[in-house]
């Protein structure tokens, strides 16, 4: 039996467990990358394992979410993590250099090698051949450690690309097709995998918008085979030397086949307030809008812009709405100054914004009281936009222009002949805002500097025999890491205080869990299915430890959010029946008699509330997480098992 591209790669860097779906395996990485959002907090766990040097091929570090410099926190968090990777050995990629994704395909990004990400779009690097995921920080600091990263074997997905995308159709419409077959949920426990004579007519960026929102399908990662078209971007990007061929042999075995024929695709849109929620464009035509947003790191390639572009040139943005423009990276701002395109998106009235993430995770450039906003990005969850009665639709920079233009939906195939794009063979390349770490001997000469903002990390502690407390929230289906840890101007420069983080913990679903969670010492938060799902924010587990959260219980749990709660000592226990979801409140004093030596060594366990309701609960957890567990998380794990 052959292999699959993605099992290809796990088999060649195997460091233990045996490549058998539901299993737990152990990966040798060969890059890491990690964003200011959640940097901070990775280099201090960097710091605190003792490691002096990092261990991998290539990490970098890129400053791109909290850019907003409003008050001294953000310039701050900058500051020091320019000087821990200086120290360290990990390459700094300055504030204006570009959004993480989107640079680490276009300078680092590697067919065949493995990559993660202390952020949950890391698999855009799928779209060059990487095995490319998303991981808490504290995972990331592991592996620049020399540690191994550990995932379940996923199992193997594969989309079939048949035909060929028509004038104005573009791969954001792919992505939506597949959500809409898969749901948010489809991808769980698997890695994704693209074939076909189909994706021998997408590009590099056209791949990695796809890969890119893979994530919301909550896939492990999503992968494209590396052909002619990777091995032309790596030439144009002058890292020729880093093509290798790589496609899944003629027998490998899938365990589910869906066919895409990009030739019947139209105009999607991701409808409020998730990614899932799949119309065309046809049916939400002329309803007014009051704001477009282009960029992300799902769209703001220079394929993406240069079209965007020509659709713009000569025109007026409809006076009732704002449109903003976010390139990828300083190499695609500085590529669509040189030839004019810029001026074009001046001139038609855009907004143009600095290369990095911005409105996509709340910084800035949010929509007016319930205001319709389009945008080119990857998440459209309630409130991520800053405005939390905002509607947010998900669409191609196609629909986009064409919208921005009309002041209302519109399908861009009304426009007449769509602008033919031609990308150049040689990219402009200048590395000048990557700044490379100091030597090994000048290493210990480097001062760390760290801002009055950055507080120390919780620690978590090792399980009681029993453990006796309150549900003291509960929540539905789909609750994403935006709700539990939110984004946005106000929140996200205290990334490395949790203290002052915790203020706003889950208060997109009530206002009042802060405060009561602190004065009921703790608790247990009960959840529905896919709990956790979205950003890769080891926050949303940090924060509700400092809060005292013991457990949590749940109908099922998104993949990297479980690996977060159990990095930081929290246990997460699924419902034996989610049936039984409706038997237990908020409020309900519970207990579980036997909580440690259920971590230890059972599958099932019981929890009794007050009221008399019993419920089992399954603990599904390897050997080494319940070590984890029971040393009171990764960290403490890491270092009593180093000396």
């Amino acid at each position: 039996m052959g292999y699959t591209i993605a099992q290809k790669i796990i088999k060649s860097h195997l460091v233990s467990g045996e490549m058998k779906v539901g299993e737990e395996i152990g990966l040798r990485i060969d890059q890491t990358l990690t964003q200011d959002a959640t940097g901070t907090m990775a280099y201090l766990q960097l710091e605190a394992m003792g490691t002096e040097r990092v261990k991998t091929e290539l990490s970098v570090a890129y400053i791109d979410h909290n850019t907003l410099q409003a008050g001294f926190e953000n310039a701050d968090d900058h500051r020091y993590i320019q000087t821990v990777t200086k120290r360290h050995g990990i390459r700094f990629s300055r504030p204006g250099n570009g959004i993480c994704h989107q640079v680490h395909l276009e300078r680092f990004a590697i067919p065949g090698k493995t990559l993660i990400g202390s952020d949950s779009h890391t698999p855009t690097a799928g779209g060059i051949g990487m095995l490319a995921m998303g991981a808490g920080g504290l995972d990331v600091a592991v592996a620049m450690g020399g540690g191994t990263y550990y995932i379940t074997m996923p199992k193997m997905i594969k989309i079939n690309l048949t035909g060929k995308l028509s004038d104005f159709v573009s791969a954001k419409d792919v992505i939506l097709e597949v959500l809409r077959l898969l749901s948010v949920k489809g991808g769980v426990g698997a890695i994704v995998e693209y074939a076909g004579e189909g994706v021998k007519s997408l590009s590099v960026p056209e791949r990695a918008t796809i890969t890119n929102m893979g994530a919301e399908l909550g896939a492990t990662t999503s992968i494209f085979p590396s052909d002619e078209t990777t091995k032309a971007f790596l030439e144009a990007e002058g890292r020729g030397e880093c093509f290798i061929p790589l496609a899944s042999d003629p027998d490998a075995v899938y365990d589910a086949e869906y066919t895409v024929d990009l030739s019947t695709l139209s105009p999607l849109a991701a409808c409020p307030h998730s990614p899932d929620n799949i119309k065309s464009v046809d049916e939400l035509r002329g309803m007014k809008i009051n704001q477009v947003c282009i960029g992300s790191c799902t769209n703001s390639s220079l394929r993406d812009l240069l079209t965007v572009a020509k659709m713009l040139k000569g025109k007026t943005v409809h006076p009732d709405v704002s449109l903003s423009i976010s390139p990828g990276s300083k190499q695609v701002y500085t590529m669509l100054a040189e030839c004019g395109a810029l001026a074009d998106l001046i001139g038609a009235g855009a907004r143009i914004l600095e290369c990095a993430c911005g409105p996509c995770i709340g910084m800035g450039f949010s929509p007016e009281s319930a205001g319709v906003s389009l945008r080119t990005f990857n998440r459209n969850f309630l409130a991520r936009s800053g405005t939390k009665d905002a509607n947010v639709y998900l669409v191609s920079p196609e629909v986009a222009a064409a919208s921005a233009i009309a002041g209302v939906f519109a399908d861009p195939r009304e426009l007449g002949e769509a602008p033919k794009i031609t990308l150049p063979e040689k990219f402009l390349v200048n590395d000048n805002m990557i700044e490379l770490p100091a030597s090994e001997a000048e290493a210990p000469e480097v001062e760390v500097v760290r801002g009055p903002n950055i507080k120390p990390i919780p620690k978590g502690k090792a399980p009681d025999e029993k453990l006796s407390a309150k549900i003291i929230l509960k929540v539905e289906d789909n609750i994403t890491t935006d709700h539990i840890m939110p984004a946005g101007t106000k929140i996200l420069p205290y990334r490395s205080n949790v203290p002052k983080l915790s203020e706003f913990c889950f208060t997109v679903c009530d206002p009042a869990f802060p405060e009561r969670a602190k004065a009921e010492g703790g608790g247990i938060i009960l959840g529905g299915q896919n709990y956790g799902q979205g950003s890769s924010r080891e926050h949303a587990a940090l924060v509700p430890l400092y809060l005292g959260i013991r457990a949590v219980i749940a109908k099922s749990f998104a993949r990297i959010h479980v690996a977060n709660l159990i990095n930081f000592g929290i246990v997460p226990f699924t419902l034996a029946d989610p049936d039984d979801y409706e038997k237990l409140s908020e409020g309900d004093f519970t207990t579980i008699e036997n909580f440690k030596e259920a971590i230890a060594s059972l599958d099932t366990v019981t929890i009794k509330s007050e009221g008399g309701a019993e419920v089992k609960l399954n603990l599904s957890l390897t050997e080494r997480q319940r070590k984890i567990l029971l040393a009171g998380g990764l960290l403490n794990y890491t270092k009593e098992n180093s000396n």
